[in-house]
């Protein structure tokens, strides 16, 4: 007889994404291991969602250069409120003492 394929549900390969994607100290074959698949099936899952993403955000008429537009404006967000978390966590740091 030969070997039957396991069949995973969406959630579950979203769920596994998830994991592997927010590990940790974690590598991704630990991740994998746990699962009980092989890494590379876990790639090629984070692949897959990634590319529904963008096919979803292209569909709700977003062109590329407006992604990278939209993209590039949360960097830039994002680093001032990291340099404001910065400078926060210095002055407490500093009124603690």
């Amino acid at each position: 007889m030969g070997k039957q394929r396991r069949q995973f549900t969406e959630e579950f390969k979203k769920d596994a994404v998830r994991m592997m994607r927010g590990r940790g100290s974690r590598t991704v074959a630990e991740v994998a291991d746990d699962l009980g698949i092989v890494p590379n099936l876990l790639h090629r899952w984070a692949q897959k969602f990634d590319r529904d993403v963008v096919a979803k955000r292209n569909a709700e008429g977003e062109t590329l250069d407006q992604e990278v537009r939209r993209l590039r404006k949360e960097v830039e967000q994002l680093r001032v409120e990291k340099a404001i978390l910065k400078k926060a966590a210095a002055f407490f740091a500093r009124d603690s003492e």
